[in-house]
Order: C-alpha cells, then structure tokens, then sequence
C-alpha cells in the first residue's frame, strides 16, 4: 500500500492527543507523518476543546504542511454556544461541528425545540460561520435536524456546509435522505474508520454514487489508540476505494480538491 500516492491530500478529520481519550498520535506527531507522506493539509478535531490554537502552534513547528483545527459545539465548550463560536473563529478554527456527544456517553445535545424547529442559537451560531467564510459540519445531529440545518444554511447563505459521516451506525442516513440534502455548497464527508471492514466500504461506495464525488470529502476519523495511524488509514481508503472502481481523478477530487475547497486553499 506504501504505492498509494497521498500527495497533496487533505484529511479534515484526525482525532490527536493531547485528549481525554487515548490517543496513538499526538498534534505533532500527526502533522509530522501526513506532512513527510506528501499530504497538503490536516485538520486535528477534538470532542471537548477547541483545537484552533493547537493548530497554529503545530503548523509552526512542524512546518511544510498546513494545519488547521475547530470546535465541537459539545457539554464541554458550553454547547450551542455563539461567545465559543466567536473565539475559535477568532482563532482561525476552519470547522465549527453541531453537537457530537453531551453529558453521557452516546448522548447528544438536540439543536430543536420542543415545536420541532431550530433553536434560534443555531442561526446565531451559523450567521457567525458564514460571515467568517467557515464550515459548519452537522457533528452526530439526525436527518431531520441536518435536513433543517440543510435548509437553514441556503436560505441565509451560508455556502460552506458538511454533512458528518452519513454512513455511521451513530447517524445511519440511508441513500435516500442523503439525496435530499444535495445542494449547492453540501459536502457530505465520509470516513475511513467506518469502512474498515468489506461492507463498511461498500456502503461508503454506495452513498459516494448517490449524490456524486462532486459533493465528497474522504477523511479518515482515526488518531484513536489501537486503529491505524491517520495516514496508514488514509492510503488504506483510497487502495479500497479504487478496489471498488473509483478511478485516480474522481479520488483526487474527493480528497484533495473538495477539502481544499472547504478551507479556503
């Protein structure tokens, strides 16, 4: 696999340490190998802190690769919070993500009310997104919400919008649902972690062919202890992807020039 070419790829999805969970790699370390596999840029993505600082820090040690970083809109940051938002984008996070996990494992914090619509923060919190050119990503949120954040998004312009591993058992969005949340300036991001394994890849396959590899980005969700390493993932995914009849332009498209796209490279 080491004939996988990874340069200029940009993984948006790297799990590192410093963190509360075990992780096999830490900031630098992440940056370190994606940067001598030739790769453009990484994104480090923590559940419970921002990561923009972290970011800054490790591009200027590590040089020759770019490195960005975010906010999970979790318990840990306040949840759906607009003076959180405002300092990580103060900061140069490139992805604010919806709610992932709250108080209790597999939990998550609901962006509705009770009536079934957004909560008047989540426009908040997305008006300060597209006026700072970033990306909200809809983190572990159901369809109906993502439909509504979907909706939302278009009519206030916000063009920078990432649909979190539809394919996750967590969110489990079938063809279908994804289909109708296409739009202009959608992406809908798919990861490694989840299509280890022949029917994981499968189905990653399959929702890649429902909306078009115009609209996706490959990531590889991995930095936990005992999984491969981000970039090992990474060559791994396109080895698998092309296995499955995807060829090298429509690969380069979903990993290099979607991704660059989101970030503004």
């Amino acid at each position: 696999m080491k004939d996988i070419d990874l340069r200029g790829a940009i993984d948006l999805h790297v799990h590192t340490a410093p963190d509360v969970r075990p992780r096999s790699v830490t900031d630098i370390e992440a940056a370190r190998q994606a940067r001598d596999a030739g790769m453009q840029a990484i994104l480090i993505k923590s559940h419970v802190t921002c990561t923009a600082d972290r970011a800054q820090i490790t591009e200027s040690v590590v040089g020759g690769i770019r490195v960005f970083g975010g906010l999970v809109l979790n318990e840990q940051v306040g949840g759906l919070n607009p003076a959180a938002v405002e300092a990580a984008l103060a900061l140069g996070a490139a992805i604010v993500w919806l709610p992932t996990f709250g108080g209790q494992p597999r939990t998550r914090t609901t962006i509705l009310n009770a009536d079934g619509h957004l909560k008047p923060v989540v426009q908040e919190i997305a008006a300060l997104i597209r006026d700072n050119g970033r990306v909200l990503a809809t983190g572990h949120i159901g369809f109906e919400e993502s439909l509504a954040v979907v909706t939302m998004a278009r009519k206030m312009g916000l063009g920078k919008v990432l649909i979190t591993h539809p394919e996750w058992y967590g969110v489990d969005f079938s063809n279908e649902q994804i289909k109708a949340l296409v739009g202009e300036g959608v992406y809908f991001e798919h990861c490694y972690l989840n299509g280890r394994d022949p029917a994981g890849m499968e189905q990653i396959a399959s929702q890649i062919r429902a909306v078009g590899v115009e609209s996706t980005v490959l990531t590889t969700d991995l930095g936990q202890a005992g999984n491969p390493l981000p970039t090992e993932g990474m060559r791994a995914y396109v080895a698998g992807l092309l296995a499955l009849g995807f060829n090298a332009a429509e690969l380069h498209l979903m990993v290099s020039r979607n991704p660059a796209a989101l970030l503004g490279l």
